[in-house]
C-alpha cells in the first residue's frame, strides 16, 4: 500500500490539482480557476492561497487551502476536494487541521469555512477541526454536485490563539437568545461604542439572488428595501452593532428572516445576515443553532407563500 504524504504545494502540482477537482466535479465546481492550472499556480505564488496536499507515490489524492486577500488577517480554509479512491481517511480533516497549524506564523487572526449542506461530512469535518458555526447563507451557490436546487452554506469561525471577535455586549430578542448568547460565550463581548470606518453600500446579483452589504439601517433606506421587486431573492449582510434588536424589528417587517452571522472580511467584527425569498427543502444540519435558523427561515417563507396564494392564487411561486 503507498504510503500518503501531506505536504505543501509545488508549482509543478498544478496540473494534478486541477484534474483532481475534475474527477471528483466534473465540470460543476463553483470556483472556475480550478480548471486553470495556471491560476493554481498564480494564486500560491501571490500569497492568495495557501494549498497544502495528500499525495502517495503515484497522484495527488487531496487539495485544502487557505485563500485570502494578500495582507490580510483574515481566511478561509476552501477549495477542499478529496478523491474518491481516498475517501474515508479523514484526509480533508488532516488536511484542515495542518493549515490551520499554519495559520498563526502566517500572520492570520481568524479563519471561516463554508460548510456545505448536501451531505453533513464537511459539517462534522469542521466542528471535529475547532470550527464553530455561526450562521446560514440560504441558496448560496448552484450545487456542485448536480442537484437541481442551490446549495445552502453553514458559516464556521475558527479564532487563532490569542486573538479575539467580541459580540457587542447587548440583551438579545427572544427569538435568536440561544444562539446568541452561545455565540457570546465562544467568541466574547465588548461594549460597542466605537466608531468604525464607513462601508460603502453594496448590491450584486449573483444567479437568482440579490446581495446587500449595509452598515448602518435608517428610515430612507428602509424604504428604498421596501420598493425593490417582491419576487427578488434578497441576502443582506447588516453591519452587527448594539442597534441590532431595532434593526432585526425592522427588516422583519420586510419579510427577511434573520439567519445568523458571519465574519467581517478584513476587520474584527461580524455581519448580522437577513434572507427574503428561499427554495423549499429539508436539511438535517449537524449544528442545533443552525438547524433551528433553518426551520425558522423555511417557517417564514411556508408563511409568506401561504399568504400569497391567498392573495393570488393564479401567480404562486416555488420560492418564497
Amino acid at each position: 500500500m503507498s504510503r500518503l504524504v501531506f505536504r505543501p504545494y509545488r508549482p509543478s502540482d498544478a496540473g494534478a490539482v486541477s484534474r483532481l477537482f475534475r474527477e471528483v466535479y466534473g465540470d460543476h465546481y463553483v470556483q472556475p480557476d480550478v480548471y486553470l492550472p495556471n491560476m493554481i499556480n498564480q494564486h500560491n505564488a501571490e500569497g492568495c492561497w495557501q494549498s497544502m496536499l495528500a499525495v502517495d507515490d503515484v497522484r495527488v489524492l487531496g487539495h485544502a487551502a487557505l485563500c485570502r486577500t494578500v495582507h490580510s488577517n483574515t481566511a478561509e480554509l476552501a477549495l477542499s476536494v478529496v478523491h474518491p479512491a481516498a475517501q474515508g481517511q479523514s484526509i480533508a480533516t488532516r488536511l484542515g487541521r495542518e493549515l490551520l497549524m499554519q495559520s498563526g506564523s502566517l500572520g492570520l487572526e481568524s479563519v471561516s469555512i463554508k460548510q456545505v449542506t448536501h451531505h453533513p461530512y464537511t459539517q462534522r469535518m469542521a466542528e471535529k477541526i475547532g470550527f464553530h458555526s455561526t450562521g446560514l447563507l440560504p441558496d448560496y451557490v448552484p450545487s456542485p454536485f448536480a442537484e437541481p436546487l442551490p446549495e445552502t452554506i453553514v458559516m464556521g469561525c475558527h479564532m487563532i490563539d490569542g486573538h479575539r471577535r467580541p459580540l457587542p455586549d447587548i440583551p438579545w430578542p427572544d427569538s435568536c437568545r440561544a444562539l446568541m448568547q452561545h455565540l457570546c460565550s465562544v467568541f466574547g463581548t465588548h461594549q460597542d461604542n466605537t466608531s468604525r470606518p464607513a462601508i460603502a453600500l453594496q448590491i450584486k446579483q449573483h444567479q437568482h439572488r440579490f446581495d446587500i452589504v449595509i452598515q448602518r439601517l435608517n428610515k430612507d433606506l428602509l424604504e428604498q428595501l421596501w420598493r425593490l421587486p417582491r419576487h427578488w431573492l434578497i441576502s443582506a449582510r447588516l453591519e452587527l452593532s448594539r442597534h441590532f434588536v431595532r434593526n432585526l424589528r425592522n427588516l422583519s417587517a420586510l419579510g427577511f428572516t434573520f439567519t445568523g452571522l458571519m465574519p467581517t472580511a478584513g476587520e474584527n467584527g461580524w455581519y448580522a445576515l437577513f434572507h427574503r425569498g428561499v427554495q423549499v427543502r429539508s436539511l438535517n444540519l449537524n449544528c442545533a443553532h443552525m438547524q433551528q435558523l433553518h426551520d425558522n427561515l423555511q417557517q417564514s417563507a411556508n408563511a409568506t407563500r401561504t399568504h400569497r396564494r391567498a392573495n393570488d392564487p393564479i401567480g404562486t411561486r416555488s420560492a418564497a
